[in-house]
């Protein structure tokens, strides 16, 4: 047999290999294929702005020292944003609604990241309590600075539940950042380049007791991350 045949019948025998390996590696018609899960991006879960004496509905009302994160920014939405109270319940501190005289939205951005959440099983993780009609709806600021809210909230008649909202099946609607009212469906949105994340309470708040409002806890954002430039 000359060199030439054994060379053919080498790279044959090893190309046979190759395409052996590549099909064992695909899933079996029918098979489920498991989606990974992305990482956790960050956690927020709050922090007692500095105060003196007796902590009061004003002196807890929320600052940017309420965020523990150094590489994460608070913004706040809403004519009465600044009545948003940081209190605590069941051994956490959250953000409360309940002194807001107008609707009001909180939000988070990375400093050095967008945040993805294009990628499969993006989703927040929070422990939340919603009294009355209140509802918690997600919200992102886009990064050509459109705001926008999802159509799937959060209501968990009066008690404090560990939730996740996911993004692949929200529907949005614009949001006007000073009234905070939702006007037109956007559809599509580009989502893999998400500046702000959060939440928003669409109605005032009630005041203390059960006349309404929405507290939002350990905030958990699991996302991809493209980096800003």
């Amino acid at each position: 047999m000359s060199r030439q045949d054994w060379i053919r019948i080498i790279t044959l025998s090893v190309a046979t290999l190759v395409i052996g390996h590549a099909q064992a590696a695909q899933p079996a018609p029918g098979a489920a294929v498991t989606a990974v899960h992305p990482p956790l991006l960050f956690r927020e879960a709050w922090r007692q702005p500095t105060h003196t004496g007796e902590l009061t509905d004003e002196n807890r009302r929320v600052t940017p020292e309420a965020v523990g994160n150094p590489n994460l920014k608070l913004s706040l939405y809403g004519a009465d944003s600044r009545s948003i109270g940081v209190y605590s319940h069941e051994g956490r501190l959250d953000l409360w609604t309940g002194m807001t005289t107008s609707p009001v939205a909180v939000t988070l951005s990375d400093k050095s990241n967008y945040i993805d959440l294009s990628v499969p099983l993006a989703r927040v993780r929070w422990t939340t309590r919603t009294q009355s009609l209140h509802v918690i709806h997600p919200v992102v600021k886009l990064a050509d600075g459109t705001l926008l809210a999802g159509s799937q909230g959060v209501s968990t008649n009066g008690e404090f539940l560990l939730n996740e909202v996911t993004f692949a099946n929200q529907r949005w609607f614009k949001l006007d950042p000073v009234k905070l009212v939702t006007t037109v469906n956007v559809a599509n949105p580009d989502m893999s380049r998400v500046d702000e994340i959060g939440f928003v309470d669409l109605m005032p708040g009630g005041g203390h007791g059960n006349a309404g409002w929405v507290n939002v806890s350990a905030l958990e954002v699991y996302a991809g991350t493209r980096p800003r430039q």
